[in-house]
């Protein structure tokens, strides 16, 4: 992580984030907002000791860039170790995490050390733990516990000095007690707690960002840096920001491509519900995602078909799915459903095969 001070808004940015163009995670976050610099000053308290953190905040909000902070605050002098738990293999997640020793299984033709192991005196961050498997969890907590590691295929425990931060975008207490998640990891992990804020709830926070993010992506672009208009930088400011700062960093990333060097003006904005800024309301400010589906809602009435609500609830279904990666729990916690009632609606509508709840 690398960090510019500013004289008051430091900014914290991702290393190499360019490496990584696809990819959902914030790339950098500024503490200009009020609300911003509380979390700052909570973060110099925090960071110092070595207290498990549990970081709450949705997705793009940057919550891997605060806990670079804290393992940079925790003058801890081994690697910091990011491991996303929704993209693991369960077949390989054991292994991924505490290491293997060579001919443990198929493939395995050398000794490895897991994750545990490289975050040996820094501090391993686990993304979305909220995804993690039962039994992965179960294994977790007794290497929280024990402070040691027994690799794949071996029997000799291995010593491992770790800070543990964690983050997830579900309400873990939820998941507990929904039975998806144990409640005896979430004390071990929850004993100092961060959240970060939606994008939308720290507005003095928009423009110093898209200036960021102006400056990097015309550089990039080997072009002369844009004025912001008065009116484009208004619609910036009333946009809700579902997408938080990743979804500003696409929309400041596309309004260079389109404007050049030119001023960047309010139809140069492509919002993510599909709306450019000249789209609004009366108030100027771009549509609430919401009132788009409401005038949808009014022209589907005019000609329902036969099964107006079954066909609309198949595409809210669908798209949420989608957009979760396809994770029932994480599908459910979008929609405010629990998760039996999630797979009743996977079911019912042809994406999951029924059978009984595991």
């Amino acid at each position: 992580m690398s960090g510019s001070q500013g004289h008051l808004n430091p900014i914290l940015t991702l290393p190499q984030g360019e490496k990584d163009p696809l990819s959902i995670r914030a790339k950098a976050l500024v503490f200009a907002d009020p609300r911003s610099r509380q979390l700052l000053e909570y973060l110099q308290r925090v960071g110092p000791s070595d207290a498990p953190v549990l970081i709450n905040g949705e997705t793009g909000t940057g919550k891997e860039l605060v806990a670079r902070y804290i393992h940079a605050a925790s003058g801890r002098k081994g690697a910091f170790i990011a491991v996303n738990c929704g993209a693991i293999s369960e077949n390989l997640a054991e292994s991924e995490f505490f290491g293997h020793e060579a001919g443990s299984f198929s493939g395995a033709t050398g000794r490895r050390a897991g994750w545990f192991e490289e975050a040996d005196g820094g501090t391993l961050f686990l993304d979305e733990i909220g995804d993690l498997p039962l039994p992965l969890q179960v294994k977790l907590l007794r290497v929280l516990q024990e402070q040691e590691v027994v690799r794949v295929g071996s029997r000799k425990p291995v010593k491992i000095d770790i800070r543990l931060v964690t983050a997830t975008n579900v309400n873990l207490e939820q998941a507990v007690e929904a039975g998806n998640f144990r409640l005896d990891l979430f004390y071990r992990i929850n004993v100092a707690q961060v959240a970060v804020l939606a994008l939308r709830e720290r507005p003095l926070d928009i423009l110093p960002l898209v200036e960021h993010f102006r400056k990097l992506y015309s550089a990039r672009l080997k072009i002369n840096e844009p004025m912001l208009s008065e009116s484009a930088a208004q619609a910036l400011l009333d946009y809700p920001w579902p997408g938080n700062i990743r979804e500003l960093e696409n929309v400041v990333h596309l309004a260079l491509l389109v404007a050049g060097d030119k001023p960047i003006r309010p139809e140069h904005l492509k919002f993510s519900a599909g709306l450019s800024a000249l789209q609004a309301g009366p108030s100027g400010a771009p549509k609430l995602p919401q009132e788009v589906i409401r005038e949808q809602l009014l022209r589907l009435f005019e000609t329902p078909g036969d099964a107006l609500l079954h066909d609309i609830e198949d595409l809210i279904v669908r798209e949420a799915f989608a957009h979760c990666g396809f994770n029932q729990l994480r599908t459910a916690e979008l929609l405010g459903i629990t998760r039996n009632a999630m797979r009743t609606l996977l079911v019912n509508h042809g994406m999951l095969k029924g059978r009984s709840s595991s």
